[in-house]
């Protein structure tokens, strides 16, 4: 920036007054300046994300943001409206002025000005658009994840092992912790249903968007004569409440124990170390038999019940909330088919954003690309809910 600016001074000196604003720094939330300039956050470039330029240009926007500067969110919300003002003014005299400069040297370092500016004006618009939606009540809680194959039998219960394996690589490529609660493997190395907990840092507000029915189109290892196969698992992912929001009444349970089944060597059948705990009121039950101990998987069952539980509850005050309202971004839930993986094409289409990228191996390696893609649905259900905040400001 520094260098640009001077290069156009020495060019035009009468550029320096257009320019001057590039010395601005927003003040931070707070209002001292001493804390240092607002800087954005550097942020991986994603295919596909909502464009929020239109939504920036209209009036109701503006309407908004002068509503909302004032509230809790009023410092840090006036600074970057302020900076973006900078910037985009910034941006229109460095593209003028560039214009007017038949110096190729100039026209460049205006090219690498205006990248630049482009990129904080993107970076500030997203800041913004975060300031304004509130953050839901679940978004800093651990989670429960279920997995369960659908239709294809054993070729459904393959791509449910390889969906489990994907999030638990996910899980450790995001530094959370995964811990299998249970897990039931079929004959040939498949998995027919699996429970894991998973903690760490905004753990749910990423992996809510993975539950529903994920669908897989390939040739199984099965199939003889090479004909194509379309086979469905489900996920459900479920919020793990803290004491202070789930309280249980030890009076409305029921718990009772049994020998556990399946491999397991001389622990099965030998002791009762499997745990059944049923929440007399409302029917809802969890099971857990992988531990020996079976204190530890009585913990284990109450953990899963609690998830259940909660997840019922904020499912029945969702409805009360938004009765009326169709949401784009997809309901999370068991039955809506959100992810196609289509492996003669290479292909992962997900179908709430029409998105599709390749490369399904490195995708099911749960690193960069699911993370990528999981990004994009967070950006898309934000600007729907920023859609939802301006209509509600316009009534």
């Amino acid at each position: 920036m520094r260098l640009l600016s001077r290069a156009l001074h020495a060019a035009h000196g009468c550029w320096a007054a257009a320019l001057s604003a590039r010395s601005y720094r927003a003040a931070p939330a707070g209002g001292s300046a001493a804390a240092g300039p607002c800087q954005p956050q550097p942020r991986r470039a994603l295919s596909g994300r909502p464009c929020l330029d239109g939504l920036f240009a209209t009036d109701a926007l503006s309407r908004l943001l002068e509503a909302r500067a004032s509230g809790e969110a009023g410092p840090a919300l006036a600074a970057r409206i302020q900076r973006l003002r900078d910037k985009e003014q910034e941006l229109r005299d460095t593209r003028q002025l560039a214009g007017q400069d038949e110096s190729e040297d100039m026209r460049k370092l205006a090219e690498s000005e205006i990248i630049s500016c482009e990129e904080e004006i993107a970076e500030l618009k997203h800041q913004i658009v975060l300031l304004l939606i509130p953050s839901e009540e679940t978004d800093n809680s651990d989670l429960v994840m279920e997995v369960t194959a659908g239709v294809g039998g054993q070729e459904a219960m393959l791509f449910t092992s390889e969906i489990f394996d994907m999030y638990q690589r996910y899980a450790a490529y995001k530094k959370w912790k995964f811990e299998i609660l249970e897990y039931f493997p079929s004959e040939i190395g498949g998995l027919r249903h699996a429970v894991a907990s998973i903690a760490g840092i905004e753990a749910y507000k990423y992996m809510k968007f993975e539950g529903g029915v994920h669908r897989v189109q390939r040739v199984p290892k099965t199939e003889k004569q090479g004909r194509i196969h379309t086979s469905t698992m489900t996920v459900a992912i479920l919020p793990q409440p803290s004491e202070m929001k789930l309280k249980i009444n030890p009076k409305d349970l029921r718990i009772e124990t049994k020998r556990a089944s399946g491999a397991g060597g001389q622990h099965v059948n030998t002791t009762d170390s499997a745990v059944r705990i049923v929440h007399i009121p409302t029917g809802v039950a969890s099971e857990c038999q992988q531990e020996r101990s079976q204190i530890r998987n009585k913990e284990k069952a109450m953990q899963m019940l609690c998830a259940k539980l909660y997840n019922i509850k904020l499912e029945e005050e969702t409805k009360k909330r938004n009765s009326v309202r169709k949401i784009q971004i997809g309901t999370k839930g068991r039955s809506e088919k959100i992810r196609t993986y289509n492996f003669p094409q290479d292909r992962i289409t997900d179908h709430r954003i029409s998105r599709s990228v390749h490369h399904v191996e490195s995708f099911m390696l749960g690193e960069e690309m699911l993370d990528e893609m999981i990004q994009t649905l967070k950006e898309y259900a934000d600007y729907e809910s920023l859609m939802e905040i301006i209509s509600e400001n316009e009534k």
